[in-house]
């Protein structure tokens, strides 16, 4: 893509462009601003544009408050085994930005990186950059995903996202099918429950983790043992791992366990994943039990595993009762007329997809999934942070990034180093 002439003239070189204002992208810019490197922070909206506009009102943390642990900035509240809520979660993001300097442009978006040379081109719609290093911390929740088959509903059905969620009056009157039990998804049935609407739920085979074990909140357990810890290249599938929707479970209300059979005992209609959709027709997969035992299974799994090393240890810690299933399908509902049930729309809750359509580098698999080491790619001069499973578990989260971050941050410092050795002794 040739350069406009005006562009070329105006062009900014720094050491370092970071695309993206998120924990992420802040977290290395605090460490660049550490080891003097100069940079730039590019930011479409405004920073932390996720915190602040893209979450629901009742949005809390479902991970402890402790596991907060921004660069030299950890949680600094009086609540450390409790889950921030969204406007506590903006004012920590906010007290970390605020700690450091960051050479930080609002309002400008990246239409296009390309390495030129030894250069890469950052054209934004303010202006023309280069760099010899490029992050890339833009997220991977840029694209809500909806399914094909949802341009055949009927138009009388409300379809909204989950990413335009904001609380139960933005659902219209009526039945609100909720498909998907990410977090997203059983935390927004909850919230449509609590608000007394009539919800249902169609149900993925999403993990749930228990909240409170054996005295303590499961992650506590998980992250002394260890497993938080593990890194992406010790897992047995690492391209399963990468692509693994997370444990559900909520912080709302002091946090507690989400088991969708206890919802069901209570009233909640659920289906299993929907198939298709024709009209007023859903047709749903015969899973809806598959799908539940597969959460479970993965419960009853974090259970074993703190149990093996509460017993390896000699820890002294309350039993708990065995794990039961308390409600179980009679049948599978595998079709429904959604206007003779009454439902008047569907909450999708399916996920997003990363969008890199401004990104001309060869830094992408066959999936559009980023190559890389912990966010350190082959393509010299690129890197990414901020992506689930980056390096760990914790590495989208406020528990890991701040490490990847250091670690892509040295990485850039050092060859920034070895450049300028070399520029002096030619």
């Amino acid at each position: 893509m040739p350069v406009h002439p005006l562009k070329a003239a105006t062009r900014t070189h720094v050491t370092t462009v970071i695309i993206g204002a998120g924990q992420a992208g802040m977290s290395a810019s605090y460490y660049l601003c550490q080891a003097g490197v100069d940079h730039v922070v590019l930011e479409r909206y405004q920073r932390f544009h996720a915190w602040k506009a893209d979450r629901w009102d009742s949005f809390c943390l479902v991970t402890p408050n402790w596991q907060c642990k921004l660069p030299d900035f950890p949680y600094r509240g009086d609540d450390p085994t409790g889950f921030m809520l969204k406007d506590e979660i903006v004012d920590y993001v906010e007290g970390f930005c605020n700690s450091f300097d960051a050479p930080l442009r609002e309002g400008v978006t990246v239409t296009r990186v390309e390495k030129m040379g030894a250069l890469f081109e950052v054209d934004t719609d303010h202006g023309l950059w280069s760099a010899d290093h490029v992050i890339v911390a833009s997220g991977g929740y840029d694209k809500p995903i909806t399914p094909p088959f949802a341009d055949k509903l009927d138009p009388s059905i409300k379809q909204i996202h989950s990413k335009s969620y904001r609380r139960p009056s933005d659902i219209p009157g009526g039945t609100c099918l909720v498909v998907g039990t990410g977090q997203s998804g059983v935390q927004m049935m909850e919230d449509l429950k609590v608000a007394g609407r009539d919800v249902r739920l169609a149900v993925g085979p999403a993990p749930r983790s228990p909240r409170w074990y054996r005295g303590r909140d499961a992650t506590d357990w998980l992250h002394q043992l260890g497993y938080y810890d593990i890194t992406i290249a010790q897992q047995p599938d690492p391209k399963t791992t990468e692509a693994k929707t997370n444990h559900y479970m909520s912080g709302r209300d002091g946090g507690h366990e989400i088991d969708l059979r206890r919802f069901a005992l209570d009233g909640l209609r659920m289906y299993g994943s929907v198939a298709d959709i024709d009209g007023t027709t859903i047709r749903f997969l015969p899973d809806l039990e598959a799908n539940l035992d597969t959460a479970d299974k993965s419960y009853v799994g974090i259970r074993q595993m703190i149990d093996d090393f509460i017993a390896r240890e000699g820890i002294d810690a309350p039993q708990e009762q065995p794990f039961e299933k308390l409600w179980r399908p009679e049948m599978e509902i595998t079709q429904i007329d959604a206007a003779a049930e009454g439902i008047t729309s569907i909450l999708w809750c399916i996920g997003f997809r990363p969008n890199y359509d401004w990104l001309k580098v060869d830094c992408l698999d066959e999936r559009g999934r980023p190559i890389h080491t912990r966010g350190v790619c082959d393509q010299d001069g690129i890197y990414f942070l901020g992506l689930g499973w980056l390096h760990t578990w914790g590495s989208g989260r406020f528990l890991g990034v701040a490490e990847d971050a250091a670690h892509v941050a040295a990485a850039i410092a050092k060859d920034a180093c070895v450049s300028t050795a070399r520029s002096h002794s030619a």
